[in-house]
């Protein structure tokens, strides 16, 4: 099997399901031996299995990101059963939702650990194994980061702080070779949008806010991590990378609607104004 990853090596957090599983049947795909970690284990073992069925090398190791030491044991045990480590992707994530006015502390801070914290972990425990060697780090943001959203002050300050983290990573990386930068997902199908989508209705209104007018693939995110990790962006560090179906380039709904009328329609509006 060859392709993009060919001989390289990845741990990739959160991957039994969602964009980390995607990430992972694609990096399997493109020639890299793909090490999976994430709380729950079937998951992980269903994906594993699916990559092997398919050619592809790739084991798992249960991890809880938030816990530091078994982060680095992730990434030792990846460089054990591998013997090498090439390429880091922080995407597990956990965090809480909830108006401020009633946010608690210890909610705060869950969304703080579970996202700006395990970059941090991940980050940390890979540049340490990297060192003198070089490699790709990926960190996972979220446009609730760029973006003000009700509900979700934490998770947002959580993955801003990600951006920026991840800014100064780079730079303190540059020297050893070891790239950092970050894939920002717009609304994406998951487990989680599944559940929040509870009807037809909603799932039809999120589509029209994005310019799009869809909710993205897993595969689609894949894709862009794919890019950051791998070779081609050999000379990209300190960077975002959105993809979100051109959601935050829109200064407001009613820009949607513009850029989806006709000429004519745009010349008739400009007239009237």
């Amino acid at each position: 099997m060859s392709g993009r990853l060919q001989g390289k090596v990845a741990l990739i957090s959160g991957a039994g399901t969602g964009i980390g599983a995607a990430a992972a049947r694609l990096f399997a795909a493109q020639g890299a031996k793909v090490m999976l970690c994430g709380r729950r284990q079937a998951p992980l073992e269903a994906v594993v299995a699916e990559i092997r069925e398919q050619g592809g090398e790739a084991d798992w190791v249960q991890t809880d990101v938030t816990d530091e030491q078994a982060v680095d044991r992730a990434v030792s045990t990846t460089l054990e059963r591998f013997g090498r480590f090439d390429i880091m992707v922080n995407n597990a994530v956990n965090y809480t939702w909830g108006p401020l006015a009633g946010l608690s502390t210890e909610d705060w801070h869950k969304s703080i650990r579970g996202s700006l914290d395990v970059a941090f972990f991940g980050t940390r425990a890979a540049m340490r194994v990297m060192h003198g060697k070089g490699g790709s780090i990926v960190n996972m943001g979220s446009v609730a980061g760029l973006l003000g959203s009700p509900g979700l002050s934490a998770y947002g300050a959580a993955k801003a702080g990600v951006v920026n983290f991840s800014r100064a990573a780079a730079l303190e990386g540059a020297a050893e070779k070891i790239r950092v930068n970050v894939v920002i997902p717009g609304i994406v199908w998951s487990e989680g949008t599944r559940e929040a989508m509870r009807s037809e209705q909603m799932i039809a209104g999120t589509a029209r806010a994005v310019p799009l007018r869809r909710i993205g693939e897993p595969e689609e995110v894949a894709n862009a991590i794919l890019f950051l990790a791998s070779d081609e962006s050999s000379y990209i560090t300190g960077q975002t990378l959105v993809v979100d179906g051109g959601k935050t380039c829109e200064l407001n709904v009613g820009a949607s609607d513009y850029t989806s009328a006709t000429s004519t329609e745009i010349r008739s509006a400009r007239q009237e104004v």
